[in-house]
């Protein structure tokens, strides 16, 4: 099993920090030929501008879609902050980037402010024993969810992390602190799956 770890931009690096603590294989995806290495895939925090540009241009995108709906074997995904927002079926907010519309929710860009708004929240998550801490830097808001998909935990009533089928979403970044309980989630859904 190797999760691969979309390094067009973003916190990418912290990701891998945490799948090599959880002692999980894991790959650089930049390519379709990268992708075709890798069990799951985790979209991380950075510009969802940016990011979803660089998918569209490379192909990597449509190949992710591709691939996260094939039903003899779907490739689980997980978005962070700007991974969610790229995951998205709907985005809203200045310059929304046009998604992957992988989760049934629609995701608001920044909707907490500035980086200077950035912030820390203990959160409660499904399935994960005791507490997160999680940051929310620049993040964005879930303001709709779709039908079929499970909210798994909320902050001051908004939903901050969601699950439709294989596709993981959250706002916040475990990775920031190299928290590793909700990536050890995402593997119990690969093991699982």
């Amino acid at each position: 099993m190797v999760v691969g770890v979309l390094a067009f931009q973003g916190d990418f690096a912290e990701h891998i920090t945490v799948l090599h603590r959880l002692h999980v294989p894991s790959l650089e995806v930049r390519t379709i030929q990268d992708l075709s290495k890798i069990d799951a895939l985790i979209i991380p925090g950075g510009e969802s501008t940016v990011i979803a540009q660089c998918l569209h241009l490379s192909g990597v995108g449509r190949e992710i879609v591709r691939r996260v709906k094939n039903i003899q074997r779907p490739m689980l995904v997980y978005g962070t902050c700007a991974g969610a927002i790229v995951l998205a079926k709907n985005v809203t907010g200045k310059n929304a980037p046009r998604p992957l519309g992988l989760i049934d929710i629609t995701a608001e860009r920044n909707a907490y402010g500035t980086q200077a708004d950035s912030f820390e929240a203990v959160l409660r998550i499904g399935g994960i024993h005791g507490s997160v801490r999680a940051s929310f830097i620049r993040a964005p808001k879930i303001t709709r969810v779709g039908k079929g998909v499970e909210v798994i935990s909320k902050y001051k009533g908004q939903p901050v992390l969601v699950r439709q089928g294989n596709v993981l979403a959250g706002t916040f970044h475990p990775e920031a602190r190299e928290e590793t309980a909700v990536h050890g989630l995402f593997i119990r859904m690969l093991t699982h799956s």
